[in-house]
């Protein structure tokens, strides 16, 4: 994700004093003089328009101020001695930066009424055009968190009613778990056995599949192309869209605040269907017995054909105990012929019936 710069606002800070609005890059009260303090906010003004002066422009960008430390006096970003008392600046401590306002609006908000004339002003103006009062105009706050609902005296029947299910529920789960964790421990004695082979049989079949252009085999047949999205880049790339979120607010410390944007950059290429020559399973050759020899198929090729590199071989035991019969798949064939008919063998059957391990 890449965060695009849009330009700069100038944001405004409330005297903790008189409690005077004053433009972010003034550094001292404009109502009753006094020095804006080290741990003033700021706060970006509704309807803010984006900095045009070239000159204004530069020191939005410069950086955090500093505060001096032996005047506390607010210095630019850059400067080496204090504007105010002279004193060396390399110990000062530098305003915060980074914090994130609110999303920007660049339509102006409604006009706000002098309190002392009532005469009608922008938005975004610290004092009257009439009087000269000064203004308290809106900023972009946080939203307010949703409060919670006030407590009710009773439940309702339906309340009850889901309460009371969901105790069932959790009851039953527990007793499926409890009954899948219990083990049992049975004598049972060979009573069958049965192995499979199969070994499954290719040939080169036409097959029509979808892919990317770049991707796709050079033996094949390409039919219908078309662009579709591949893939997000954090760059701009060929054949690529720009999509933005919302502008918002970064303060720099300064008295002035970055507008920004995260953008992505949606890649687009051409997907296309195409049909290629591919092996294939078309046929499955099996053998099964009741012994302890197992042999595999037979195998006759047509031409065009082969034999999968994927045999496959599965063996059953079936036990007898209590009158029950249990089945015990493995995949050794080695394992399988240790079970010999009539041999006992200790079962671990959980709560639900099944199987789950043998014992000699």
């Amino acid at each position: 994700m890449t965060r695009k710069t849009l330009g700069h606002i100038e944001l405004i800070w409330r005297c903790p004093r008189c409690g005077t609005v004053n433009p972010g890059p003034q550094r001292t009260c404009q109502g009753c003089g006094a020095a804006q303090p080290a741990d003033v906010k700021f706060e970006q003004p509704l309807g803010a328009e984006l900095i045009q002066e070239e000159a204004i422009e530069k020191e939005a960008a410069a950086g955090p101020d500093i505060h001096c430390p032996y005047c506390g006096t607010r210095n630019p970003a850059g400067a080496e001695v204090c504007r105010q008392c002279g004193g060396d600046l390399v110990e000062g401590q530098q305003r915060d930066a980074g914090t994130v306002l609110g999303a920007y609006e660049a339509a102006p908000p409604p006009e706000i009424a002098c309190p002392r004339c009532g005469t009608l002003n922008p938005n975004n103006a610290l004092r009257c055009s009439q009087c000269s009062a000064p203004l308290a105009p809106e900023t972009v706050q946080p939203a307010a968190p949703v409060a919670a609902p006030a407590p009710r005296r009773g439940l309702s029947w339906a309340m009850i009613a889901g309460l009371l299910g969901l105790v069932v529920l959790c009851g039953i789960i527990m007793a499926m778990f409890a009954r899948g964790a219990q083990r049992d421990e049975l004598i049972g004695v060979v009573e069958q056995v049965r192995w499979e082979r199969a070994i499954p049989i290719e040939a080169l079949v036409e097959v029509e599949s979808q892919g990317w252009r770049d991707e796709i085999p050079a033996n094949a047949s390409i039919g219908v192309c078309r662009q579709a999205f591949r893939y997000e880049s954090s760059e701009p790339e060929p054949n690529s869209e720009e999509v933005c979120g919302t502008p918002y607010t970064v303060d720099q410390g300064s008295g002035y605040a970055e507008v920004v944007q995260d953008c992505v950059y949606r890649v687009y290429a051409e997907s296309c269907t195409y049909q290629v020559t591919e092996w294939r399973v078309i046929d499955t050759l099996t053998t099964s017995g009741t012994d302890y020899n197992p042999q595999w198929p037979a195998v006759s090729l047509a031409e065009g054909q082969r034999q999968s590199q994927e045999w496959n071989e599965t063996y059953t035991i079936w036990f007898e105990a209590d009158g029950q019969r249990y089945a015990y798949p493995i995949s050794e064939l080695e394992a399988f012929q240790g079970f010999q008919p009539g041999s006992q063998w200790t079962l671990l059957v959980n709560g639900f019936g099944d199987l789950v391990g043998v014992e000699k």
